[in-house]
């Protein structure tokens, strides 16, 4: 669920939508790493000036994790 939000609203910032690829994986119990996978010219855009884009997805995620109880760690990786 977590992971199909991401990709739908990051493939709406980028410039190359379809070399997204948004990987979700169980470090230990209740917690997860979501990867984003992209070019390097977006992983720029992802990440925002300051930080404030990647910032406002950590936002979004924190409020899942107020509801399901996971917690959840977002990396950007360029390809």
């Amino acid at each position: 669920m977590v992971e199909d939000f991401i990709e739908s609203y990051v493939k709406k910032i980028v410039a190359e939508p379809d070399k997204i690829r948004v990987l979700k994986r169980e470090v230990d119990t209740n917690f997860y790493e979501i990867e984003i996978l992209t070019s390097l010219q977006d992983a720029g855009r992802l990440i925002g000036k300051d930080g404030k884009m990647i910032s406002a997805i950590k936002t979004f995620i924190s409020g899942v994790k107020a509801k399901d109880g996971s917690s959840y760690r977002i990396a950007v990786k360029p390809q």
